[in-house]
Order: structure tokens, then sequence, then C-alpha cells
């Protein structure tokens, strides 16, 4: 993106609340939304909860659509499509990123946000789900164009975030400079310099050390206890990672280091692949260099569809969402599946990867590793006081271990899948808070 000792075979089939959304689940694409109505009710098959609060759970709290009119480069004036999906805050205030695609819509937020829900859960962070962007491809503005874009859309949601309420962070097409121009616009109208309204940022005005590189170690230290728990020894591993942004650059160099063979990468044209394994730390990632990874040289090159295929042991999904679909899920041929992107896996994928014997860890755990060290900027801007690299790296290491032994756990508990566990444990966590609040009024 190494051979399991039980296979996860003999999976329940969808049962009660889960059966009315499945019914079309093997007409693909899917959006995001749905695929995250699917795992909600599929993990609270296997608890026991209140089928109110499940059904307050599958809407969002809200959702906030902008027009966002900016004057371009030329004088004239476009006016983009935004939005801020609020899916649940009743452990802590809203969280998630904003990205600037052109296929940004009001249902993927919806999706995106709820996974945030179980993401922040799952790693038992004070927070709740949210995602927003705007529809735009951010390679047709210019610099000066983007920070109209950001200034002007902060301002059309600055009524919905805050440091205490919502806070928005970096994700595709959006960066730590994007972060910048969304808090100095926020603060200019508060008056006041307010850090904490936003993650993600330059370290200079309020951002953490690590906080760039997060995804992707979250990504590495989960690989690398899967492979662990599956009988296999990282030195001995074979690894194919797609996408070669933050999260898979990252996630690739890392367990370079740690003495996995990491025999492809890709980016948006394509990969490179070597059995005998790539230099990661001399292929630009995208933010060093961007599509460059065709560049460099390799014995051979495969399409992003072919590295999913490889014959290697583990494979790192780490570019974009429904990339594993009932179309491919029949030919994967890696040991293990470790989601590095939000939502590769569709719902019907899931069920013939699983069906095959093959464990996907989910991103809900694996890419975990974004918002927690965004957790500890949040922390860093309300106590004025910066942590070091070396602190950050070792509190995320500590956070990750404690979310997966949780979900080990309940995997072996329940003998279900590495989703299903995920989602059991962020599903009982938001659950309980549901029932101590209560409703009201």
């Amino acid at each position: 993106m190494a051979a399991e000792s039980e296979p996860e075979r003999g999976v329940e089939a969808d049962s009660g609340a889960d059966a009315a959304v499945a019914a079309d689940a093997d007409s693909e694409p899917e959006s995001a939304l749905e695929t995250a109505r699917r795992q909600l009710h599929r993990a609270a098959d296997r608890i026991d909860i209140d089928p109110n609060i499940v059904a307050r759970l599958a809407h969002p709290k809200a959702v906030h659509e902008v027009t966002v009119p900016v004057e371009r480069d030329d004088g004239t004036v476009e006016v983009f499509t935004g939005y801020r999906a609020r899916h649940d805050s009743v452990r802590g205030p809203y969280k998630g990123g904003l990205r600037y695609h052109p296929e940004v819509t009001r249902d993927e937020c919806v999706g995106l946000g709820m996974w945030m829900t179980w993401k922040c859960a799952v790693m038992d962070l004070p927070f709740g789900g949210a995602k927003g962007g705007v529809a735009v491809n951010p390679k047709d503005l210019s610099t000066a164009e983007t920070e109209r874009l950001t200034r002007r859309f902060a301002e059309e949601i600055r009524d919905s975030i805050g440091p205490t309420v919502d806070i928005p962070a970096p994700d595709m097409g959006t960066d730590p400079q994007t972060m910048a121009w969304l808090m100095d616009a926020y603060s200019m109208q508060e008056g006041e310099t307010v850090p904490g309204v936003v993650t993600g940022k330059p370290p200079v005005i309020g951002g953490s050390e690590g906080r760039a590189e997060a995804p992707g170690r979250s990504v590495a230290i989960i690989a690398r206890e899967a492979i662990d728990y599956h009988g296999m020894d990282v030195r001995e591993t074979d690894v194919a990672i797609q996408g070669y942004g933050s999260v898979g650059s990252n996630a690739a160099r890392l367990l370079d280091d740690w003495g996995a063979n990491v025999v492809a990468v890709s980016d948006v044209n394509g990969g490179l692949y070597d059995p005998n394994g790539l230099d990661t730390h001399a292929i630009p990632s995208h933010d060093e260099e961007p599509e460059a990874v065709l560049d460099q040289p390799a014995p051979e090159t495969v399409s992003n569809g072919e590295l999913l295929e490889l014959d290697v042991d583990v494979v790192i999904p780490a570019a974009i969402g429904n990339v594993l679909t009932a179309e491919n899920a029949g030919r994967i041929r890696a040991d293990l599946v470790v989601e590095g992107a939000n939502g590769p896996t569709t719902s019907a994928a899931d069920r013939i990867i699983a069906d095959r014997g093959i464990p996907v860890v989910p991103d809900i755990l694996a890419n975990a590793g974004g918002v927690t060290v965004s957790y500890f900027e949040w922390l860093q801007d309300i106590n004025r006081r910066s942590w070091s690299l070396e602190r950050v790296r070792e509190e995320l290491e500590s956070e990750m271990l404690d979310a997966w032994d949780a979900v080990r756990r309940e995997r072996e508990a329940r003998e279900v899948t590495w989703r299903d566990a995920a989602y059991v444990v962020a599903l009982s966590r938001v659950a309980e808070a549901h029932d101590v609040r209560g409703l009201w009024p």
C-alpha cells in the first residue's frame, strides 16, 4: 500500500438493522456516507446498544452549506460551494479535516464526519467527529487565489467553528499554510489570536512538531503490530503502498527504517516496483515534489490497480477511498491489508476479503495518528506550551499501542474482524456517553 495465525473466516452475515442498508451493498461505487452507515449498523448488531442511540448516530447533528465567492487573478469572480458536516459531539468538540477537492459533496462530508467520530472514540480522545471542504480543484488555483478562497470560507463558517466547538485540520488538498490562513482569518474577526481554532498549523504559530508525519507514522506503527500479531517478522515482510503523499511516504520510510522490504510505491500516475526493495528515502513524497514517483529508477512500473494486486505480505492503500472493490477484491494476493486512506475498502470488497481469510486493519485505527497529534497540538495551544518532537512521537506511540490493545482484545473476545472490533470499541464508548448524558430536553 504475512500470513495470519487464524484466518478471519466465518464472519457473521449481515442481520437486523444492517439488512436494510446492506441490500444494495454490491452496487458500486458507494458513497462514504453509505459505507459509514453500513459499518455503524454492523457494529451495532454486535453489542447491546439502545437502538434509539443508533438511530441518532446514523445522522449528522448539522450540515452547513455555504457559497464561497472568490475573485480570480484575472478579476473575474467564481463561486464555489463549501460544507462543514458535524456528526456527533457527545464526547467533546467536533474535530475533523477540511479538504479542497472537486468531488467534495454534502454526503461525503457527512460520511467522513462519522468516521471521525469513530476514530476519535477508538483512540479515546475527547472529541467528536466532523468534516468539511470546498468543491474545487486546488491545482486550478494560484497561491493568492487559494488564500482568498480560504479566508472567505473561514468567514462563511466562522460562527460554527471555534477551539471549544469545532476544530478543523488539514485534509486532501489542504496543508499547514491553509490552516495558517484560516486561523488568521478567524483571529482577525475575534480580535485576538486564537491558535486552537485549527490544528495542523506550522509550529511557528502554534502548530505541533510531528503533526504532518503523524497519520503515516501511525499507519507504520499499527502495520508493525499487525505484522507481529499475524506471525511475521517485519524484517522479512514485503510491503506495497498505494499513494506517496504524507501518509504513504511517512509509512513507507518508517517501515523501511524498521527493516521491512518496501517493494512498491505509487502516486496518481502509477508506481515503481522492485522485488528487492526500493530506497524510500530517495523517492520524493508528493509534498517534496508532486507526482515525481515515476521519475525515479526502478526495474518495473505498475499501475495503481496492479500495485494492489501484487504478491506481497502487506498492502497499504494510502491514497483515496473506494480502491478495494468487489471487482478486484478476489485478486488481492497480500496476506494483510492495512488501511492508510480513509475508506479505501467498499462494503462488498470487505466481505469478499474477509471470506478469503485476509485480515484488514481499518482506517479508523491505522491512520488515527493525525487526529491524535492534533489533540496534542490542541493541548499545547490551550496551555501555551510546546512539546518536543521526541515527546510527540513517544506520546503517539503510547496512544496507538493502547488503542491497538483495546481493539485486539475485542477481536479475540468476539472472534470478529479487525474492523468490527474497532467499531465495537468506538461505538461502545460513544453509546455509553450518550446513555450517561441522556437526551435533552
